[in-house]
């Protein structure tokens, strides 16, 4: 079983990836980095997951409060102001494992072979981890990361959220020469959450999923309001990736981060020109289309589980 370390900011998407590769990979544990909220929030709707989703064997590390060098963006227009409304869940009980996030990453990385990494969020965590130990370039198998797109983005007209509120870590990482399969808006927005799919996780007998159809009634509401067809499977895609990788086709591509630009700040410029033409080699997959309907089948079978 492949052995992963999920860095997140849950999120309700964030919720469903946990859920849904603690049943399919071996997670050795869950960091947390300030993103969709602040990192209290975040880290304690972490802390929720692994209760209500009886995980609690998996440890949840706190990591950083902020980008690298910008103010923090939250998405609560998005997720509420607890960063994961929409649901009763009572305060969590369990502790955070002591140290941080960083550390955590560095020390597992270097004690754990073939190590792969579920970059959900900024990817603040990650950047510190790679400027603190210059070694985890090699130890790191593979990354499987949320964020970025090949089109358009959706906190800005060019940048997607994730990269957006840390583009400089964003940049850092993309630049580390780990092999990287980005899973970005152009992708996720082909799996939508809608009614049907709510209704058919509410029919499901047990309350892990009662908690999840009532997180994910919140999130579709807010993502109809902001005009869009459904709820963005985002984060889940990425572990989707890891534990079936036959239903994404990916791309290789050459992937830049901007970091200067004026309106394009946090942009993911892939080259999507043909072989012949593009100047550089490609330094990631870039997933382009998904099975939406085998998508949606291994998420409700996975809360089955539950």
């Amino acid at each position: 079983m492949t052995s992963v370390i999920i860095d997140c900011d849950p999120g309700h998407d964030d919720a469903l990836a946990i859920l849904l590769a603690a049943k399919h990979l071996d997670v050795l544990g869950i960091t947390t980095v300030s993103g969709n909220e602040s990192i209290d929030n975040v880290t304690s709707n972490a802390l929720k997951i692994v209760e209500f989703g009886n995980l609690t064997d998996i440890p949840v590390i706190r990591g950083a409060e902020g980008p690298l060098f910008r103010d923090a963006v939250y998405a609560s227009h998005v997720h509420g102001k607890s960063g994961m409304d929409g649901a009763e869940i009572p305060e969590p009980t369990t502790k955070l494992q002591e140290g941080h996030a960083v550390d955590f990453i560095i020390d597992t990385a270097m004690s754990t072979s073939d190590l792969v990494l579920l970059p959900m969020g900024p990817l603040t965590n990650i950047a510190l981890a790679l400027r603190k130990e210059p070694k985890l370039r090699d130890r790191i198998k593979l990354m499987s990361i949320m964020g970025g797109s090949s089109t358009s983005g959706n906190y800005t007209a060019a940048a997607e959220f994730n990269i957006y509120v840390d583009a400089e870590a964003a940049d850092i990482v993309f630049r580390s020469e780990i092999p990287i399969l980005m899973s970005g808006l152009n992708l996720t927005r082909q799996v939508l959450a809608k009614q049907e799919h709510i209704d058919e996780i509410r029919e499901i007998n047990n309350s892990t999923a009662q908690v999840i159809a009532d997180l994910l009634t919140f999130y579709l509401g807010t993502s109809t309001r902001h005009s869009h067809d459904g709820a963005a499977m985002h984060d889940p895609c990425a572990v989707a990736a890891m534990i079936d990788p036959t239903m994404i086709e990916f791309e290789p591509m050459h992937v830049v981060v901007e970091t200067t630009g004026t309106h394009t700040y946090g942009m993911t410029l892939c080259d999507v020109r043909p072989g012949s033409v593009k100047s550089k080699p490609a330094n990631m997959e870039v997933a382009v289309t998904i099975d939406s309907d085998r998508f949606f089948k291994l998420l409700i079978d996975t809360l089955r589980m539950y």
